[in-house]
């Protein structure tokens, strides 16, 4: 399925819904996307991502340099709706405790 990310903003978060799967092909379109959107509006950010299919390493490693971006300006990434295997690959990697995961 091709990726796509779309955003939203409420007074609180930055809303970025990714779709599809975030592999090796889009981590650096997501991260190029990601990074303008936050350009216009810096705030913390919250990914839902209820239509999400499957992230691998690399699609880890861009969420890992997207929060040290944002974090330079003391906002936090929010993260929710991960599908069971998508958590088992943060958990196995210790990456949990890195961002905020919420049902």
């Amino acid at each position: 399925m091709e990726f796509k990310l779309e955003a939203k903003n409420t007074d609180e978060f930055l809303v970025l819904y990714p779709k599809g799967e975030l592999d090796v092909y889009n981590t650096k379109n997501f991260k190029e996307k990601t990074i303008k959107f936050y350009e216009k509006d810096k705030k913390d950010i919250l990914f839902d991502c209820k239509d999400l299919e499957y992230l691998d390493s690399t699609g880890l490693g861009s969420l890992i340099y997207i929060l040290k971006e944002v974090e330079k300006e003391d906002h936090k990434i929010v993260i929710e709706n991960l599908n069971p295997s998508i958590m088992k690959l943060f958990k196995i990697t210790k990456l949990e405790d890195m961002f905020e995961i919420r049902g």
